[in-house]
């Protein structure tokens, strides 16, 4: 019993050190020299190769309808392309740590999403209260008021991608899930698709520099381990522990991400800004507590999107990572 809860606590570690490391990874990327694009390319491109390996290791194949490959279309857009294009253009400007903490504001978009569409009804006073304390930590982060507050076109295109994953997962919920899907294959096909998109724009971007060769490592971490690997692991802690275990993964990554960008990157924190991070875990676990089935949500730029990731609950992982 202690050395299957031990080895539970190991995946959510490793777990939460991947995805919550993604943003280390974007932001070294782009200190050497790499663009926005060129991440968000290079990232699809190795996640989608490392799925494809899984997805044929368990014996799972790409779907063939027109159907299904557009609503990847979709989902790729919203959940890959968008998300890991906009968390590179932010982190231009704001700093990992920052984007990791505006990153767990993904469950506070879903929940606002599913009672819009009408898919979450009930909002009890206790996930009422979650809410409005999770955007009030997320207005405490930014501090509008402030000429040091985080107001900036690149702090917005960071809360832009967390929005993103919400009506992703959202997406993803009603037209990519059910029994027996090939998790692994539809993951893989849909990075696929986020590959073809963000290639598509590479024609108008901005010629490319010369990148460092840290820039290039940090990348190729990014898009095998941060992505690829992350939704692996993710699957066997859902399969093996449940998504309850699973979702916990999500309360860490803004503290990974904090502390990678402390220790690595030397960057600091204001009291505000760690207070408005607590704000908001405390909100986002508010509006987790309910007794049916959970919806889907998302941490991290994370995740790579996945039809796994979005049955889990609001306050679970996404990314994906970032």
């Amino acid at each position: 019993m202690q050395s299957g809860a031990g080895r539970t606590l190991i995946r959510m570690a490793v777990l939460a050190l991947l995805w919550g490391s993604g943003f280390l990874w974007i932001k070294i990327a782009l200190t050497g020299g790499l663009t926005p694009l060129q991440i968000t390319v290079i990232r699809c491109v190795l996640g989608a190769a490392v799925l494809l390996v899984l997805a044929g290791s368990a014996g799972q194949r790409l779907p063939r309808d027109r159907r299904t490959w557009g609503h990847l279309g979709v989902a790729a857009l919203f959940c890959n392309t968008l998300p890991f294009f906009l968390f590179s253009v932010g982190e231009q400007t704001v700093d990992s740590g920052v984007a990791g903490v505006l990153n767990a504001t993904t469950p506070l978009w879903s929940l606002l999403i599913g009672l819009a569409l009408g898919t979450d009804r009930g909002l009890r006073p206790l996930r009422l209260t979650g809410l409005l304390l999770g955007f009030a930590g997320t207005l405490l982060i930014f501090a509008p008021w402030q000429q040091s507050g985080l107001t900036s076109w690149g702090a917005l295109a960071l809360l832009a991608a967390a929005a993103s994953y919400a009506i992703a997962f959202a997406y993803m919920a009603r037209h990519l899930t059910g029994p027996g899907s090939a998790r692994f294959a539809l993951s893989a096909a849909q990075l696929l698709a986020a590959t073809g998109l963000t290639t598509l724009a590479l024609p108008v971007a901005p010629a490319p520099v010369d990148p460092t060769a840290v820039a290039v490592l940090a990348v190729v971490v990014l898009g095998v381990f941060g992505t690829g690997v992350t939704f692996y692991l993710n699957y066997l802690l859902i399969a093996d522990e449940g998504p309850t275990s699973a979702a916990t993964v999500g309360y860490l990554l803004p503290v990974v991400s904090v502390t990678l960008g402390a220790i690595v990157l030397g960057e600091s924190l204001d009291a505000r800004v760690i207070a408005g991070m607590a704000v908001v875990l405390v909100g986002v676990g508010l509006t987790r507590g309910r007794p049916h089935r959970p919806d889907p949500t998302t941490t991290a730029d994370t995740a790579t999107a996945t039809a796994t990731a979005a049955r889990r609950t609001h306050g679970g992982a996404h990314s994906s990572t970032e």
